[in-house]
């Protein structure tokens, strides 16, 4: 094996693999450094396999809301064929298939743990805990991820609790389920168990699905207590205590107890940042920043990309990341990018601050883009809400009972849609055109050109136009 590469890139979930592809793709040589499966979490432990868990369940009901079809279905999840698509749609756990891709890119793969000993210098141990140096000509790029974050519960160390990567891959379905952390993944997973026969109560210690707007909430919430997951808000457990059959005793603030099979921590993620050697530098692991290129702030050759960033935690967002910052670096070793970027330029991450769709896929799905109001007004952008409910020909022929919801939040000065919200069944398929809008700044005179085909739930935006006045 080499010792010395263009770049260095660690850490080889999706943000790494599209890093090291767009620094080969530019002609450079790359070393992705990766101790765990090639792939990432995204690949094996979260998005694929939750959504694999997820769409079962969704598509049997799809079918129940449709006169015709619902007659036609009369069985319920089969829990053992769920599973094995699950466990199909990660390969078994088997990375096989992206090592091959990883070769065929033309990137070196390196096994093993990394830490920065040096500017541009990597000590990798492998499993056999034998040491070896590499080094960057031009730079090197974190791309580790993130690492779950467990709540200070009393009583919660001594439990042998799932996280989220061990809810995903489980090989069986609990009787019971008790979910720490009421976000996008704890609701997920809430639906998707009690749609495969748990007894699910979902614990926020806030408010069920602070990030999105209220009505969106409701919208979801009633999705999951329809399918039997109790919902309780401003809830976080006095004490967590192990049952002798292998569960958990949980002893809630105003008394109440409960004891569940399972108890599952999804109170969200931290940048996987530990045990690179960070300080060193005069990083701390807690306080790493970027600029809009990807670039460490403070230095001149470490770049960090997806999860690790601390800023959207989304693999769309992590592969936008590293795409960029591949592209940087090979223009820095050109000698063709000086100074900062212009916005929305090649070598901008602009969409971090103004543009990250986010998409939750519980049965009614929720997704947004862009600012939400208050953001909108921390901006300085002078904003009107337009709120509707997704009522058209299009959602009745999807669902004779469909029900959804959307905002839209339009900049008055420029004309512009600067953050979107939907909320109802497959209304994910709707943010793409939203993303385009904000993005592309396009104006709503233009916008009113853009006519949606009959009968498509996109003709929500044509309701938007008209409530807004055009």
């Amino acid at each position: 094996m080499e010792s010395e590469y263009d770049v260095l890139v660690i850490g080889a979930g999706a943000a790494g693999e599209n890093a090291a592809d767009r620094i080969v793709k530019g002609g450079l040589t790359a070393a992705l450094i990766e101790s765990d499966l090639v792939g990432g979490a995204c690949s094996y432990w979260a998005c694929e396999p939750s959504k694999a868990l997820l769409r079962p369940g969704t598509a049997l009901h799809a079918a129940r809301r449709v006169p015709g079809a619902r007659e036609a279905v009369t069985g319920d999840l089969d829990v053992h064929a769920v599973l094995e698509h699950r466990t199909e749609a990660v390969n078994s756990w088997d990375d096989e298939s992206q090592v091959e891709w990883v070769d065929g890119a033309g990137i070196t793969l390196v096994r093993g743990r990394a830490r920065l000993t040096g500017a541009k210098r990597v000590s990798v141990a492998d499993s056999s805990g034998n040491h070896f140096a590499l080094a960057a000509r031009h730079a090197v790029v974190l791309a580790t991820g993130s690492t779950p974050s467990v709540p200070k519960v009393p009583g919660l160390d001594r439990v042998p609790y799932w996280t989220t990567a061990d809810a995903t891959s489980t090989r069986e379905v609990p009787e019971s389920l008790a979910i720490l952390g009421a976000g996008v993944a704890g609701s997920e997973l809430a639906q998707a168990f009690a749609r495969l026969g748990s007894r699910v109560t979902l614990l926020a210690r806030g408010t069920f699905l602070s990030a999105f707007p209220e009505d969106a909430r409701e919208l979801v919430r009633a999705g999951l207590t329809g399918d039997g997951v109790e919902i309780l808000e401003g809830v976080s457990p006095e004490l967590v205590e192990s049952t002798d059959d292998g569960g958990a005793h949980l002893t809630l603030p105003d008394g109440r107890t409960l004891e569940v099979a399972k108890v599952l921590v999804a109170a969200g993620r931290r940048p996987a940042l530990d045990g690179l050697g960070l300080p060193a530098f005069g990083i701390e692991p807690a306080s790493l920043r970027v600029d809009e290129t990807g670039l460490v702030l403070g230095n001149s050759w470490l770049y960090a990309v997806g999860d690790c960033c601390g800023r959207a935690m989304l693999t769309h967002q992590g592969k936008y990341q590293a795409r960029i910052t591949g592209d940087v670096i090979v223009a820095r070793s050109r000698g063709e990018l000086d100074g900062r970027p212009s916005r929305w330029s090649r070598h901008a991450r602009t969409a971090d601050e103004l543009a990250v769709p986010r998409a939750m896929f519980t049965d009614p799905e929720a997704a947004m883009v862009g600012l939400t109001e208050e953001e909108a007004w921390e901006h300085g952008i002078r904003v009107r809400a337009v709120d509707l409910r997704i009522a058209v020909a299009g959602a009745w022929q999807h669902a004779v009972d469909y029900e959804g919801w959307a905002r839209f939040l339009v900049d008055e000065d420029r004309q512009t849609l600067v953050g979107a919200c939907f909320a109802g069944p497959d209304v994910a398929e709707l943010l793409q055109s939203a993303t385009i809008a904000i993005t592309g700044e396009v104006t709503l005179e233009r916008l009113w050109h853009a006519i949606p085909a009959f009968p498509t739930v996109s003709e929500v935006w044509l309701r938007f136009l008209e409530a807004y006045g055009l």
